[in-house]
């Protein structure tokens, strides 16, 4: 498929959305301004540009097992819905556990980014700076962690995998109330893995030195599963029979798909929560995770991977 691109001026910055998944990804768009689209389909194999003027920040995901009713014309997506039940996200977040790249983009200026698993984690997904001047390294999370997810964290049948936050609700792990500081919030065992997983990634809201990158002057690419290790079928469409209507199902992406509640996603409050790595949702309690049960979690985690990479 070839590119299209769509441009709003000469200056600005322009990022290529790439898909690398055998499946379609619907990727969602939210930034302090709106850009010309704010979500749209990605076959597998496509690329699309956009161009964003100085001064825009903002986020890119990826949907998946998107799904339109036949009969109103409205989308649901089994990860990273954002609830506008339209291919535009229309200025709403995406609903967690999913993967973001964040931007803030400089007026002459340093570009700031990161790719952020704060949210939890839905598609494996790199960013990479081009053409400008500085460190500009490239940043994300290439490995596919729905296939390493523990069971508590584990949604549905692996369709993605939650943050220790959104699955416990305790304020240690979502750096809130006691523990909504730097000196006080700390990594856990499940933070831990992600960042033993993908080391450049924002692995809980105080994860800035080792997560957050800068560029100037730069254009970036943000790709879906680099690696093609998203594997979910060798079929890009199938059909689902729901309440007598027929739809598309394209990915054929299986399970229960426990995507949670869209949140209250509101630029203003999230944009300087975004500058510290900061998760600006605020998710109901579950139940206590168990301690012992936790640490055993995380060796043998860590035990796999260390298997994986050798």
């Amino acid at each position: 498929m070839g590119m299209a691109c769509i441009y709003t001026g000469i200056s600005g910055t322009a990022f290529t959305l790439v898909n690398k998944c055998d499946h379609t990804v619907w990727p969602g768009i939210l930034g302090n301004t709106q850009l010309d689209t704010t979500g749209f389909q990605l076959l597998s194999g496509g690329s699309r540009s956009i161009q964003a003027s100085p001064s825009w920040s903002g986020r890119f995901w990826g949907r998946t097992g998107c799904i339109s009713d036949q009969n109103t014309g409205q989308i649901t997506c089994q990860t990273g819905d954002c609830g506008s039940t339209q291919m535009g996200c229309n200025g709403k977040g995406a609903s967690p556990p999913v993967t973001l790249a964040e931007f803030t983009i400089g007026s002459g200026t340093q570009d700031f980014y990161d790719v952020s698993l704060v949210d939890g984690y839905n598609l494996p997904m790199m960013v990479e700076p081009s053409g400008g001047s500085g460190t500009c390294l490239s940043t994300g999370c290439a490995n596919d962690l729905n296939r390493q997810c523990p069971n508590e964290l584990r949604v549905g049948s692996g369709e993605a995998c939650k943050s220790a936050c959104e699955a416990f609700g305790k304020p240690e792990y979502c750096c809130s109330g006691a523990y909504a500081t730097p000196d006080t919030c700390k990594p856990s065992v499940y933070s831990e893995m992600f960042k033993a997983a993908c080391p450049k990634s924002y692995s809980y809201a105080y994860d800035d030195a080792t997560s957050t990158f800068t560029c100037t002057g730069a254009d970036y690419t943000i790709t879906f599963c680099p690696s093609s290790t998203s594997k979910k079928s060798a079929s890009n469409a199938t059909s689902t029979t729901r309440g007598g209507t027929t739809s598309p199902v394209y990915g054929s992406i299986t399970g229960s798909g426990e995507v949670p509640a869209p949140a209250d996603d509101n630029i203003s409050s999230w944009f300087p929560d975004f500058l510290t790595g900061e998760s600006s949702r605020t998710l109901p309690s579950a139940a206590s995770l168990n301690t012992l049960l936790a640490s055993a979690t995380s060796l043998l985690f860590l035990a796999s991977l260390h298997f994986i990479h050798n």
